[in-house]
């Protein structure tokens, strides 16, 4: 049933039983649009109140459920901010994370216990948590970014105050962060995918977007993701036309190279030059993942999509590699944000890989810390930085000498 409603919201079914059920869910939608444009206004005239906190706040986020690729940006602005100097914290909810029992949440909320901290999966040194406790998106932001703080709970005012008391941090970035109005952010960064930018236009439940189109005018910057570098005229006009003025980065995401599970094994792309792949995922949009690899040379005889943050059982992974050796595949290729979700000794008797993405701005900067610095230290005015142990810290993880 998921599978199915998941199938209409994007279109990707044009059944009599899909049609029916879009006329169902596009009464929900108009509902839903009512909803999210008077908690909007709401917080806008300050009926409802957001708490500041008394740091820079970077809000990146999007219209649109998933797909995105917001992820690779989090990391990669949380990196530049890191290595100029900041002491950063990202804030993540920890989508499909384990929570506590019903039952324990239910007799904390009966006998008014206070609730518990946050989740901290990484203080910047150590990751404490797997992708179960912590989500596999904070999972691999904390391995990916030593000397960052990653931390997970849905009240992220109060993830944000932990973080700044016991870590001392001066910069908090939410991760999915544009629906979280509660945390007054500093700036916010709207990703709108280029290649889909807003689906059939409609919200939720019938369509992709969180909130309506013209709810760009709340972005102090927008980033374009996804670009090829093809012109974008018709989609930035739209986009001026809602929000006059905003500022728009463009910029790719580049597959940088193939990584085994365990990461031992590191390959250049053009290991898929003329191979026989079978890809698989479980993310929101599929198709730029696929199409990054027939892009470089592969042919796909076996594809296998699950549902986004699907959580592989070992049943469906001993039938997708058996899948893939009837198909005559060479290996498989899967996400990292996947790749997260499987254990190294998986019991795959191919090859598995994940393809490992990085950004690159492609116009409204020279580069990423540069588009950094525009956003974060406009006029080029930046903060002296508040330790010198952090950056030492992620030298040392990344194996790089340290300044001393």
């Amino acid at each position: 049933m998921e599978r199915f409603l998941v199938d209409v919201v994007y279109d990707r079914r044009r059944d009599r039983l899909a049609r029916s059920t879009g006329v169902v869910l596009g009464g929900l939608s108009r509902l839903f649009a009512t909803i999210v444009r008077a908690r909007e206004y709401a917080y806008r005239i300050r009926l409802l109140r957001n708490r500041p906190l008394g740091c820079l706040v970077v809000v990146v986020g999007n219209l649109t459920v998933g797909g995105t690729g917001k992820t690779p940006v989090v990391e990669k602005f949380a990196r530049s901010l890191r290595d100029q100097g900041r002491n950063v914290a990202i804030l993540s909810r920890g989508y499909k994370s384990r929570r506590d029992p019903l039952a324990v949440r239910g007799w904390r909320a009966l006998t008014h216990r206070t609730a518990p901290p946050p989740k901290v999966v990484s203080d910047g040194r150590q990751v404490f948590l797997g992708p179960e406790e912590a989500g596999d998106e904070p999972y691999m932001l904390a391995r990916n970014l030593p000397g960052v703080h990653v931390l997970v709970d849905k009240d992220r005012v109060k993830a944000g105050e932990y973080a700044i008391r016991h870590f001392g941090v001066d910069t908090l970035l939410l991760d999915d962060g544009l629906q979280y109005m509660a945390l007054k952010g500093s700036l916010n960064l709207i990703l709108v995918d280029r290649t889909n930018p807003f689906g059939n236009r409609r919200v939720l439940p019938r369509g992709v977007l969180r909130e309506p189109v013209d709810h760009l005018r709340r972005a102090s910057y927008v980033f374009l993701t996804k670009s090829d570098g093809s012109p974008s005229d018709d989609l930035r006009q739209e986009i001026h036309r809602h929000h006059p003025g905003v500022e728009i980065v463009e910029c790719a995401h580049q597959p940088t190279h193939l990584q085994s599970l365990d990461g031992r094994e590191t390959h250049p792309l053009a290991l898929l030059a003329g191979a026989r792949v079978a890809a698989f995922s479980g993310i929101a949009v599929p198709e730029s993942f696929e199409n990054f690899l027939r892009d470089h040379g592969a042919s796909l005889p076996l594809t296998r999509r699950f549902l986004d943050h699907h959580w592989f059982t070992a049943a469906e992974l001993e039938t997708l590699d058996r899948q893939a050796r009837d198909a005559g595949a060479d290996f498989l290729v899967t996400t990292e944000k996947d790749a997260v979700r499987l254990s190294a000794d998986a019991g795959f008797q191919l090859p598995v890989y994940y393809l490992r993405l990085e950004i690159d701005i492609l116009s409204g900067a020279q580069d990423f810390e540069e588009a950094v610095e525009r956003v974060c230290f406009p006029g080029g005015v930046r903060p002296a930085a508040v330790t010198e142990e952090m950056p030492a810290v992620a030298r040392r993880s990344e194996g790089l000498p340290s300044e001393s």
